[in-house]
């Protein structure tokens, strides 16, 4: 099963399918559409702490859901059946987007929280059927091709989706809300179409420990609380876990609020479009080659490099003032986005046991979803009390800081060791119940 062709492209392509969500949804339409749209009678402030209290919240129901489905996940081989439970909530969500009528942001936000649930949930089980498709010699590739052709397939659509917002009657609809509603539609019949060559052609592999429904259900609550406490003992991957706690937060918050932020300063609703568009292109050819960068100088120092990177990201931004700013920008985002979430993701594998890779992912996404709580509320808290959202947009180079200063602890020598304790450990634990 592994390094199949014919797997690796399935696998990699529900990252095309599901970044239509990120592209459109989260990074696009939704945060235009809820400011002049379903929230246009609130100012641009209080706009921006809605819609990162939104994002919080789904941030913390991921967050629970995300370890405990995946021991469960681990007990019962259910990884692919939990995927398409989250790709069909998400799928299911947006479409609904097309029946919120102006003025009803509650409703939005409701719809929104729940298919970004579909969204994020999905990924932890996407994530976690890496090892099954690629080896460790090859998973740096594999995992920087599924975020490149995340960016082609989800910048595609969004290039689509665009041109329906900026010329709708070329598309047959009335005006541009028409446009957006029908965009949010095709986000959802992409996303799900996209996703059978990984139902079909990606197999989940099955241990010996794998359990029936009801047994893995309780096997994996008592398996989520015996890693909770192994994480302990896995120094390294806990180290890497806070880091990563804090430096994606600020990724995702940017990923998020970038829209948003530019709206609220002045910047046309087309022009902030453009930009996403570039970033996409920008970041499909940049995930690829920061593949290579990590084979040059090791992955940890070049997610150390995009983490500085980013940290010089924010600084441009509280000072942008005209739209080419935000091109440039755009541009630079583009060059270190894909890289570090793929170093990040391939990274990971590395240092955990591939024989409980759901479990061990879920906590991956649980703190990255508890630091989206963070990220969305620090800039909508800090852009309220202040009046200023540049100085919202420049209090998130905290995180990377924290995040950066705990990533260069990780010492992947001792984690091997630990590994190898905890799987030895979890073996004898197997045996002393057949035993039993």
């Amino acid at each position: 099963m592994q390094d199949s062709r014919k797997a690796i492209i399935a696998w990699s392509f529900y990252d095309w399918a599901n970044s239509a969500f990120a592209t459109t949804v989260m990074a696009g339409f939704f945060p235009i559409f809820f400011s002049s749209y379903w929230s246009v009678a609130h100012s641009a402030q209080q706009s921006t702490f809605y819609l990162g209290l939104a994002n919080s919240l789904e941030a913390i129901l991921v967050a629970i859901l995300a370890p405990i489905l995946g021991s469960i996940a681990d007990k019962g081989s259910f990884k692919k059946r939990f995927l398409i439970f989250f790709t069909f909530l998400g799928c299911v969500m947006t479409v609904g987007l097309w029946f919120v009528q102006a003025g009803m942001w509650p409703l939005a936000v409701i719809f929104y929280i729940l298919a970004t649930v579909g969204f994020s949930g999905s990924l932890i089980f996407y994530d976690a059927l890496l090892p099954a498709v690629a080896s460790e010699k090859r998973v740096d590739f594999v995992s920087s091709l599924g975020y490149g052709m995340g960016y082609i397939g989800g910048g595609t659509l969004f290039l689509i989706n665009v041109l329906m917002y900026l010329n709708p009657s070329w598309f047959g609809f009335a005006d541009e809300i028409a446009a957006v509603k029908a965009a949010f539609v095709s986000v959802g019949i992409w996303w799900a179409v996209f996703t059978i060559p990984l139902i079909v052609f990606v197999k989940e592999p099955h241990f010996a420990h794998a359990k029936r429904s009801k047994r893995a259900v309780r096997d994996g609550l008592r398996q989520f609380a015996v890693t909770f406490k192994a994480i302990r003992d896995l120094k390294v991957v806990g180290i890497f876990l806070l880091a990563y706690w804090f430096y994606i937060d600020g990724v995702d918050t940017i990923i998020r609020m970038a829209v948003d932020y530019g709206s609220a300063i002045g910047f046309p609703a087309s022009s902030l479009i453009v930009a996403l568009l570039i970033t996409q292109f920008v970041a499909f050819p940049s995930a690829i080659a920061y593949n290579l960068l990590g084979k040059r100088i090791g992955v940890k120092k070049a997610l150390l490099v995009a983490i500085a990177a980013y940290c010089f990201i924010a600084v441009l931004g509280y000072f942008m003032s005209e739209i080419w700013h935000f091109y440039a920008l755009a541009c630079i985002i583009g060059l270190f986005q894909g890289g570090i979430q793929a170093l990040s993701r391939s990274y990971y594998t590395r240092i955990i046991p591939t024989e409980f890779s759901a479990e061990f992912f879920g906590f991956y996404n649980m703190l990255g979803k508890f630091a989206a709580i963070i990220g969305p509320v620090l800039i909508g808290v800090v852009t309220l009390v202040s009046g200023s959202n540049r100085l919202g947009i420049l209090s998130i180079i905290i995180l990377f800081i924290i995040g950066g200063v705990l990533l260069w602890r990780v010492d992947e020598a001792e984690g091997a060791t630990s590994l190898a304790s905890f799987r030895s450990s979890m073996a004898a634990k197997e045996l002393q119940k057949v035993s039993d």
